[in-house]
This record gives C-alpha cells, structure tokens and sequence, in this order.
C-alpha cells in the first residue's frame, strides 16, 4: 500500500524554515515562519501566560478528559473577548479547537455538513492553509481580488465589485484584521460596504481573526468583526491564541458560529461536536486554561492587554524604523506601504528571483511571495535589511 505514494510536496513556509536552519552565515536573518520575536531573536513567553501556568499548576487537580467542547469557560472568555455587547452575543455558540486551522476545519465541514454546494471565497492572496483546508472539507473554493500589487493596498473597488456577485450558497471568508500574507486590511467603511452586501445578496460571512491586538490594539482589531455581528443573521469566526497569548505550540484557538437565534446556535455547536468527534474526538487542554486563567482574572488581563500593547506598539516601530530607512537609500516613498500595513506581516511585491536573491546574496529569508515577518525583525537588523532591499529592487 505505502509504495503507492508519490513524495509530498514540502510546505512553502515551513520548509524554508528547514533551509534556514541549515544555512551556516552567522548574518542569516529569517523573516519567513510567522512567529513573533523580541529584539534578541527569542519569541518570549508572556509574564501574564507564565503567572497562569503557576497558578495552574497549584490549582488545577486533574488531568482527565474535559469534553468535545473543550473548556467552555475559556469559549466564553473567547465569546466575550470579541462579540461581547454586540447583537449576536446572545445567539452564539463556541467550541474550542486545535488552534484557528482546527477551527477553520470544523467550521469547513459544518459548511459542507449543511450545504454541500457551498463555494467559499477567499481574498487574493490568502492565508496559505486556507485553500486546501476548505478544499479537504469537499467545498468549492473561489478567490476575489484583495492586494493590489501596484499600490501594495487593498483594491477596494475590485474586491467590492467582486463581492457583489456572491450569492446565498456562497460564504467569504475575512481576516479580521493584520491581512496575512499581505499586511493590508479594509477600512471600516469597507467592512460597513461588505455587510451590506451579504445582507443584500445572501452570502454568509466567515472571519479569520488570528492576531487580534498586533494590528491597532486589542479592541480596534475587532471593530470590523463587531460591525458584521451587529448587522447580519449568521456568521462564521475562527479565532486564534497562538500569536494574541503568544500559545503557539499550545494550539489554542476556537470555532464560533452566529445563528439567527441561540437555539439555532446551539444546533450548530452539536453538529461541530459530532465532527470533532470523528476527527481529534477533543482539543488539548493546558493552553486553553491559561487563558480562562487570563482573560477571567482581572489583574491578569490588564497584564496581558499591556504585554501585548507593548508588542504591537513595537512592530509599529519596526515598521516605521524599516520605512524611513528605506526613504533615506531611496529618496522616495516607494517603500511606504509597509508603514500604512498592520500585523506581522508585509508582501513587498518582489519577484521570485529577487526572492532568491535576498536569500543567496544576502542571507534574508523571506516567503516566496515576498512576504516579510516585521515582527521577526531585530532593531539591529534595519539598516541591513533595508540595504538588501535596495541592492534586489535597485
């Protein structure tokens, strides 16, 4: 049986990673697996995170099974964390997840489970797991246009025009803020055009919000998400704890549908469960009782919201600090996008040879797309990184 396997085709991020690894230049500088890292290089445990994990550990009595749904504490938290005071608060239900792709995952197959015709759309470019985790739920995926590669900003026409022509079996998927790969997120005008759109025309929305508190702050990031809940009969979210609480190797994350009433809500939720049941049967639990730990203790949350402010006010740096030293080599504004993107990410709109140029000539790895980690970026490396970007695009 196994000899009729043909090789897998390697991860395009996750690989470079590999090569990363194996590179010896003591210069090599990865910009390419998306993780948070501190001006030394290390991506750090949060203090909120490290105090949860004690209080944890001299509390917690058991290590027996804790359901399909997870801990519903920490869905709650999640629930309150982005659609509390919102319409659809009340007509929600949560399940916890194998991190946002398990969530992606279960929401795909409720998607099949309900209406196998379902085509779901996705902006272009999108999250690289995206397409074949939609795609391995038996669901047709579309693309809609999104980055425009002149501007390096979001086609709002494009993307509006597009979206008008999606109708009742369709669902648009939507990161809910810091775009990834691209870096560029719709305005909330645009999130304001969209839900009338899918009022008018039917489609269900779908939000991918995976780095809530790395783009404006904590609140704002939401704002779009909380226009849709405020406005629509049925919503899709998937949400993640991997870069937010810094839980990466926890895979922490959430699947939370909106229905037209809490009963239709809760309809849903059994469905996931039965899924879930079928595929990882539960979700592990450590990282989900640090942030019921977190987001349930007062002084751990003002902890956590100042951590995490801390860290978006410094991507906001390095993208400043990266921007004007590209103006200085430059003498133009050419570069001046990735000040005006959020996130940890940017697509620098190379081609795939200077790609390859930054990696063999100059030891920076990036995705083959261009796409850039700001928010693996040391301070000490901005004058390097902008010279390599001058010498590939000059």
């Amino acid at each position: 049986m196994l000899d009729l396997l043909s090789p897998a085709q390697q991860d395009p991020i996750l690989s470079l990673s590999l090569a990363y690894r194996d590179d010896p230049r003591e210069h090599k500088m990865d910009l390419g697996i998306g993780v948070y890292r501190d001006s030394h290089g290390q991506t750090p445990i949060m203090q909120a995170v490290k105090a949860a994990q004690q209080s944890l550990a001299q509390s917690q009595q058991t290590k027996a099974y804790v359901g399909l749904a997870g801990n519903e504490n920490f869905n709650q938290a999640m629930v309150d964390l982005l659609l509390k005071g919102t319409d659809a608060y009340d007509r929600c239900a949560a399940v916890q997840t194998p991190g946002a792709s398990g969530a992606l995952r279960m929401l795909a197959d409720l998607m099949n489970l309900a209406k196998p015709v379902t085509t779901v759309w996705l902006t272009d470019p999108s999250y690289v797991n995206h397409k074949p985790v939609m795609e391995a739920a038996g669901l047709t995926v579309k693309f809609y246009p999104y980055f425009n590669r002149d501007t390096k900003m979001v086609d709002t026409d494009a993307m509006l025009n597009a979206l008008s022509q999606a109708g009742a079996d369709d669902v648009v998927l939507l990161h809910g803020c810091c775009h990834n790969p691209t870096g560029a997120d719709i305005s909330l005008k645009e999130w304001e055009a969209i839900t009338e759109l899918a009022n008018r025309n039917g489609f269900t929305p779908f939000v991918d919000i995976a780095y809530q508190g790395f783009g404006d702050g904590v609140e704002e990031d939401a704002r779009g998400l909380r226009i849709l809940a405020d406005n629509v009969e049925e919503m899709l979210i998937a949400t993640s704890c991997s870069k937010s609480f810094g839980l990466y190797r926890e895979r922490t994350g959430a699947a939370i549908v909106v229905g037209k009433s809490a009963k239709e809500a809760q309809n849903a939720k059994g469905r996931i469960l039965q899924l879930a049941r079928s595929t990882y049967t539960m979700p592990p639990d450590h990282g989900a009782a640090i942030v019921e730990t977190i987001l349930t203790d007062d002084a751990l949350t003002k902890q956590w919201r100042d951590e995490i402010e801390a860290m978006n006010t410094r991507i906001n740096a390095l993208r400043e600090g990266l921007t004007a030293a590209l103006r200085d080599r430059t003498g133009d504004g050419y570069f001046d996008f990735i000040q005006h993107h959020r996130g940890m990410f940017s697509v620098l709109g190379l081609t795939g040879e200077q790609v390859a140029t930054l990696r063999d000539k100059h030891g920076v790895y990036a995705v083959g797309d261009s796409r850039i980690n700001i928010a693996g970026l040391a301070e000490r490396h901005i004058d390097r990184l902008a010279d390599a970007l001058v010498d590939v695009t000059r």
